[in-house]
């Protein structure tokens, strides 16, 4: 019988918990599927991350980490933040599907660990400031409202890939004019 490992089993918890949230949502997504595709039991789960609501939330939590880390805004260069932003969405869009997940479970209720992503946008937040101080970004728009603005840009693309493909097209040459387009809007928003 091969040792037990706590740590590679939370591991494949995790990654069955992404996808299983990712696709059915925190009301359809099914904890005995998270321990089938994770080969552990259900009650591992719950004891290394509590409830269904607690799981999706570290989940979230977790990839909304990996993302600050991955992709940090840069204001002295906005245009190539965007291409960043957008090609992780391109390659994780678990994690927009995560967030639309959440915004449909709890609407504009208090999130759990929302404290948590609270600290996470202040972050983005000064930093878009810092860039307004300096003078690279305008201040005519809040900085708050610039980074809600600019995120919902960029992510709107995987957020709804039906209606990029009927309204822009699904070749390359139509994903690169979107892009192109998308960070022309951004620098237009964020210019002096």
């Amino acid at each position: 019988m091969a040792p037990r490992d706590p740590e590679a089993t939370k591991a494949r918890i995790f990654e069955a918990a992404v996808a299983e949230f990712a696709r059915h949502g925190i009301a359809g997504a099914r904890i005995d599927r998270i321990a089938a595709e994770a080969k552990a039991n259900k009650q591992l789960i719950y004891a290394y991350f509590g409830n269904k609501a607690e799981l999706f939330a570290i989940v979230l939590e977790k990839k909304m980490l990996h993302l600050a880390e991955a992709v940090p805004i840069d204001p002295d260069d906005i245009e190539a933040w965007i291409d960043r932003l957008m090609d992780y969405h391109a390659a994780h869009p678990e994690l927009l599907r995560l967030l639309f997940w959440e915004g449909l479970e709890y609407g504009s209720s208090e999130l759990p660990h929302e404290s948590d992503r609270q600290e996470h946008y202040a972050r983005k937040v000064a930093a878009l400031q810092d860039g307004q101080d300096r003078g690279v970004v305008t201040d005519a728009i809040p900085a708050a409202d610039l980074l809600f603005l600019l995120t919902a840009l960029a992510n709107w693309t995987t957020v709804v890939p039906q209606m990029r493909r009927i309204l822009v097209g699904t070749g390359e040459p139509d994903r690169d004019r979107l892009r192109a387009s998308v960070k022309e809007a951004a620098r237009r928003l964020t210019a002096r």
